[in-house]
């Protein structure tokens, strides 16, 4: 999470409906807008969207987002045990920290990699939990909105970029489905309870009151029981109206299920103060941009990658990096000439600027040297080095 003073103005909403949900995302997506939609609704509940480059990538909160997770890990990953304990394992070998510690979305990450699950399975999961959390806002009626802008998500991986509208429209289905039946002042995070078993058996064959009285504990809400039932969520609420109605089974509201243990690291001082500071790598190759870019997050820095050398004095200008790893040669402009123009920028006089090269030859070292490189690091890239390098020189350009 970024901090507060990050955070924009709260704006209020009267009615978030599907149109104005669509207007939103749609001005997050001109400027490309990467960080966190922070929404809050009606007594407090609170949801977060995860967005790059003004398309989301997870959402996640509200009354039951344990509960929400289970049951799509249910219905889509049907072959990974479901129960909190048998994944605390995995959890454990997360990356979290107080900036990252959404364990649902690295969790996801972490079975992808270890190819537990497959990205469409992984995509799936994703989009049907954001379409869950959207027909939730779309419910709670009035929320109130904030964004906190983060160029760099607090994920280590982005396994999917989703557009809004789409999933804005299948949410809307679903809230259409759920107001047709005419139950749109009930939740389906509620949870049917028999009330009056008596009557209950007398009112309905022995079948039918063995199955209601093994489904309806007052543990499962009405969500969980369609994935259950494999049937969609309107059509098993309205299976149940009737014994709602007459006062045979309540729907009550239930608690969340308990979220794995997280294994939060703390930030030290030196990870906190590193989170603050910038590093670019402008070099043709995205591989080694990459594996930069690999290095230098994994160290708590903010990353930029730049591949187009032409664009490479504009990008930085607008970015304003702490310090510039620079490719020696590049089709179109090479490092030497970018190094020159930004040594001819007041505001890049004193930037550390890197130089990486495949050739370790004296003449291009004095070359480099001259036109205004701070250091010259060969390919491929060691991390120690690189990380060495970044503090020599950030400690030089402070002092």
């Amino acid at each position: 999470m970024t901090s507060n003073e990050n955070t924009s103005n709260p704006i209020p909403f009267k009615e978030f409906t599907a149109l104005k949900q669509t207007g939103f995302f749609e001005n997050l997506k001109q400027p490309r807008f990467s960080g966190q939609l922070l929404l809050t609704g009606p007594r407090q509940a609170k949801w977060v969207f995860y967005l790059y480059l003004g398309r989301l990538v997870y959402a996640t909160g509200g009354n039951h987002p344990v509960r929400r997770w289970r049951r799509n890990l249910v219905a889509h990953l049907p072959h990974v045990p479901n129960n909190m304990s048998a994944i605390q394992g995995d959890v454990d070998r997360l990356e979290l920290d107080e900036y990252n510690n959404c364990w649902e979305y690295e969790l996801l990450c972490f079975w992808v990699e270890q190819q537990k699950v497959t990205l469409e399975q992984a995509a799936k999961m994703i989009r049907q939990n954001i379409v869950e959390v959207l027909f939730d806002v779309t419910q709670a009626v009035q929320v109130t909105c904030e964004l906190k802008p983060d160029k760099n998500l607090p994920f280590s991986t982005r396994l999917v970029l989703i557009d809004a509208e789409q999933v804005i429209i299948e949410a809307q289905k679903g809230w259409h489905a759920w107001q047709s039946a005419k139950i749109a002042d009930r939740s389906p995070d509620m949870a049917p309870i028999i009330t009056q078993p008596q009557e209950l058996e007398q009112q309905t064959n022995p079948q039918i009151y063995q199955t209601l009285s093994q489904l309806l504990d007052g543990q499962q809400t009405l969500r969980d029981l369609s994935v259950r039932m494999k049937r969609d969520v309107v059509t098993v609420t309205r299976s149940l109206l009737p014994y709602v109605q007459r006062g045979l089974v309540r729907l009550i509201e239930i608690s969340d299920l308990e979220q794995p243990k997280l294994p939060i690291h703390r930030l030290d001082d030196e990870t906190l103060n590193n989170q603050k500071i910038t590093i670019a790598c402008v070099d043709d190759s995205p591989l080694i941009c990459q594996t930069m870019e690999k290095i230098i997050t994994s160290a708590g820095y903010n990353f930029i990658g730049v591949n187009d050398a032409l664009r490479a004095i504009a990008v930085l200008l607008a970015k304003k990096p702490d310090l510039i790893f620079l490719d020696l040669i590049m089709p179109n402009a090479n490092g030497y000439e970018i190094c020159s123009q930004l040594r001819k920028l007041t505001f890049f006089k004193h930037t550390p600027i890197v130089i990486l090269t495949g050739n370790d030859g004296l003449v291009d070292r004095v070359r480099a040297k001259m036109v205004g490189s701070s250091d010259f690091i060969s390919k491929p890239v060691d991390t120690a080095l690189v990380l060495e390098t970044i503090r020599k020189h950030l400690r030089l350009s402070v002092s």
